[in-house]
């Protein structure tokens, strides 16, 4: 149950007209009255004498009671409460039921402190009613109406349980401003997905990606195709920003703007700032940047997996840190990535918008690698759908869903409800992605598992079994990914790894057990610790003894040296 509070208004026969008629689209259906301040109002819905007027006249009927230089600016109060898809429908009594709680929990009418506000409660829809109310009360007095749209959120979670509804998760009040019915219905007819509110916040965040300077910020904006114009204090220093959609305009034809700070708390230019004061001294160039979007991936892979490990550990500063950047990553994600993954990422980083932002303050600086981490991935440009591209997408998106995880847990331990929510629903849309990414390079490496020579076979099932436990060993041998995993093994000990050693060490990570596969977790985690090639294609099949060329084509040498040599993850 959503209930709104509109804004405030000062036509209350302007009102009756909208919730009695049609609607913007013909969506009104028999629109009356459920519920009214004495229980008798007119209703000019179901009553062919009663009139708007009349009843525009009754409710007004308090303001007589003031001078007309005390009556207030704006006197009409609009409240809309609205249930869920896969809510039951209510009968009208208890619609009526619920506009009496509503008023009595916002002020306007509360029957034990007396005199009230005139009200009436209308429904013209299955889902909702719309409570129309005047601010002065019957003894000429005005409501208390401090806090109003906390009590009626609290009403309606306690409405929820009794009346067996969806249960919606309490807010905190760091949530985004919702798009207005006004702004959704301008979105159906210019035929755009999302309103221009949504659509200008996803385009701040993605600029913000990884940005270093309020110069990188604003040109990445301008090269997003969006209006933007900053406020500049007398002295030069820049104040502020706005944005607008090219094409969004008002009734006089003009642009609509929006500040920063209304497009979420933590896109206005101050609260930007802060994620620049973390960095370090020296700047980025093109020289250290990623030679390509598949270097990219696999740093940013490392730096996500290196936040996983230490958010248990991490204070809440450096946690919220690291869940804002996540947001970041996720951002530079969805913006390069390939077609057939582009949906859901750009669906994961918008639902985790929600979950990167909460009343702990995050400390910048922590967030330095997973910050640069997104950088990388801008800058590298997008990634092909295929070959290690498409393979490293697939190993990114497996590190980036474990940090959304433990974010979701994070968020559940401190009674961040709605937080924790988004964090669980991004994850579900990164499994979705990672399905599509992972299918070719997962092919190939079960072909080159389901190839490799019976004694070599053999011997990376018996290091399974050493490695790991043996419930989780007989779960992975018997797993779909399983030829995948062995494949990896083969390619560790052949480039002078310890691959049991190895294997020991990545399925000791956390999180683990919220893996759709345990053996796919351990293919990336291997390959990434490694350093080998992410699909797979090149390398050549081990044999019984043979040490074949790495995946770059070099000779692997002497597997001890190698392995001295190489570093583990």
């Amino acid at each position: 149950m959503v209930p709104k509070i509109h804004k405030r208004g000062t036509r209350t026969i302007g009102l009756l007209y909208y919730l009695y008629g049609p609607g913007k689209a013909e969506e009104h259906v028999d629109p009356h009255l459920v519920a009214s301040w004495d229980h008798a109002a007119p209703d000019p819905g179901r009553d062919p004498e009663a009139t708007y007027k009349q009843l525009q006249q009754l409710l007004d009927q308090p303001l007589a009671l003031l001078d007309e230089n005390e009556h207030p600016k704006k006197h009409v109060w609009h409240l809309s409460v609205r249930n869920g898809p896969t809510d039951r429908i209510l009968s009208d009594q208890e619609w009526g039921d619920v506009a009496r709680r509503m008023v009595t929990a916002a002020g306007i009418d509360d029957p034990e402190q007396g005199a009230g506000c005139r009200w009436v409660a209308v429904r013209h829809a299955d889902d909702h009613i719309h409570i129309l109310a005047t601010l002065v009360r019957e003894d000429g007095y005005r409501p208390d109406l401090d806090c109003d749209a906390v009590r009626v959120q609290a009403e309606a979670r306690r409405l929820e349980q009794e009346l067996g509804l969806r249960r919606l998760n309490p807010g905190d009040g760091t949530a985004t401003k919702r798009p207005t019915s006004a702004e959704r219905h301008k979105a159906v007819r210019q035929g755009r997905e999302r309103t221009a509110r949504e659509e200008l916040r996803e385009t701040v965040r993605r600029a913000v990606a990884g940005a270093e300077s309020e110069k990188e910020f604003f040109d990445r904006l301008g090269a997003a195709g969006v209006l933007v114009r900053t406020r500049v204090a007398p002295s030069g220093d820049l104040l502020g920003y706005t944005v607008a959609l090219p094409g969004d305009v008002n009734a006089q034809g003009d642009p609509v703007f929006y500040p920063g700070s209304k497009l979420g708390p933590d896109l206005s230019l101050p609260r930007i700032r802060e994620r620049w004061s973390g960095r370090r001294t020296s700047r980025v160039t093109e020289q250290t940047l990623p030679s390509g979007p598949a270097s990219a991936r696999r740093r940013a892979s490392t730096a996500l997996w290196q936040a996983v490990l230490v958010m248990d550990g991490a204070d809440d500063g450096a946690a919220a840190a690291y869940i804002a950047a996540a947001g970041e990553v996720l951002d530079a994600l969805a913006k390069t990535s390939a077609a057939h993954t582009r949906r859901e990422l750009r669906e994961a980083a918008f639902v985790f918008e929600r979950a990167s932002r909460s009343h702990v303050r995050a400390e910048r600086g922590h967030d330095r690698a997973l910050r640069q981490a997104a950088r990388d991935l801008v800058y590298s440009g997008p990634a092909l759908g295929r070959g290690e591209d498409g393979a490293t997408t697939a190993m990114v998106i497996d590190a980036v869903f474990f940090l959304v995880t433990v974010a979701a847990h994070w968020h559940g331990k401190k009674a961040h409800a709605q937080q924790a929510a988004a964090a669980q629903l991004a994850a579900e849309h990164l499994r979705t992605a990672y399905r599509a990414a992972a299918k070719q390079p997962m092919s190939v490496l079960a072909v080159r598992g389901r190839s490799l020579a019976l004694p070599v076979l053999r011997r990376q099932v018996l290091r399974v079994r050493e490695a790991l436990p043996s419930a989780l060993a007989e779960q992975v041998l018997a797993e779909a990914g399983w030829a995948a995993l062995a494949a990896t093994l083969a390619d560790a000990e052949a480039a002078g790894y310890d691959a049991t050693a190895l294997l020991a060490d990545a399925a000791a990570r956390r999180e683990l057990a919220s893996a759709e596969s345990v053996s796919d977790v351990l293919v990336w985690r291997l390959r990434r610790a490694a350093d080998l090639s992410a699909d797979a294609q090149a390398a050549p099949l081990p044999d019984g003894g043979s040490v074949p060329s790495d995946p770059a084509g070099r000779k692997a040498g002497n597997p001890a040296e190698r392995g001295a040599q190489r570093r583990r993850m």
